[in-house]
């Protein structure tokens, strides 16, 4: 796909976000939309995978460590053919296929997440794996800015660099976790100083932008070592009242608010048309 029609794309699956979470009455919209754009160009432009053999052994794997924003999963799995986008209506339901948090029982889904700060350290363990099974599929994990001050994080990273892994990891820099602003809790930049002295190679890009999105993804690939994209990006990204706003980690939409949201993003929609 074109930057453009992976632009529309992603706005459809906002419309998704807002849809499963309202009907839900619950779950994590704003950092679902914050980095929908970044996992739309990722499963509708770079990875290998095939809804009708989830568990091919030379698939590519995306690891999303911030499994509390699973909507915006969700949303790219039905799409992309992995379950039926019926399903995204049961969000959250008892014994429905879809929980709250990322679950290995989805098809599409790489591992189960809940507590905060075990991607890289599961991607890791991926990488060791495709060593020994001579393979050489892509390895992709997608991390908040807030759980990067999780000390699992930097263990982990330590662990790639030294052992020479290949795994990508994108950090969707947001600025909000849980109730109330990153740099409120706990500061965590210089960033991109952190992961050059843990040993990874560092990109810094516009997490809304398409093309530096994709520009980004092509130069990691063609790296011979871990990388790590800094992606600046806005926690509820495309429904304006929820831009920018902790009220808006963990509480869905009502129904004058999804109606709203709905309408902003269909004009979003069609200016690119």
């Amino acid at each position: 796909m074109k930057a453009k029609e992976l632009q529309k794309l992603a706005h459809q699956l906002r419309k998704d976000i807002l849809r499963m979470t309202h009907a839900a009455k619950a779950g994590h919209p704003g950092g679902s939309l914050s980095m929908i754009d970044i996992v739309t160009a990722l499963y509708f432009d770079k990875l290998n995978v095939d809804p009708n053999k989830p568990k091919d052994p030379e698939r590519d794997r995306f690891i999303l460590s911030k499994g509390h924003a699973s909507p915006g999963m969700y949303a790219v799995l039905a799409e992309k053919g992995f379950f039926p986008k019926e399903e995204l209506m049961k969000f959250r339901k008892i014994d429905s296929l879809l929980q709250g948090h990322t679950d290995i029982r989805v098809p599409g889904v790489e591992m189960s997440a809940g507590s905060l700060g075990m991607g890289v350290s599961y991607a890791n363990g991926i990488a060791f794996a495709r060593k020994l099974d001579n393979r050489s599929y892509h390895i992709y994990v997608m991390l908040g800015d807030g759980e990067t001050q999780e000390g699992q994080i930097w263990e982990a990273a330590m662990n790639t660099s030294f052992h020479k892994l290949k795994i990508t990891t994108i950090i969707d820099k947001n600025r909000i976790q849980n109730d109330d602003f990153v740099e409120k809790t706990l500061v965590i930049d210089p960033l991109d100083d952190k992961w050059k002295a843990f040993g990874w190679d560092v990109i810094e890009i516009d997490g809304h932008d398409m093309d530096e999105i994709l520009k980004a993804l092509e130069k990691a690939e063609k790296s011979k070592g871990p990388v790590a994209i800094i992606a600046d990006t806005i926690k509820g990204k495309g429904v304006s009242f929820m831009e920018n706003n902790p009220e808006f980690h963990g509480k869905a939409p009502n129904d004058e608010e999804l109606k709203k949201g709905l309408e902003e993003l269909d004009a979003k929609i069609r200016s690119l048309s």
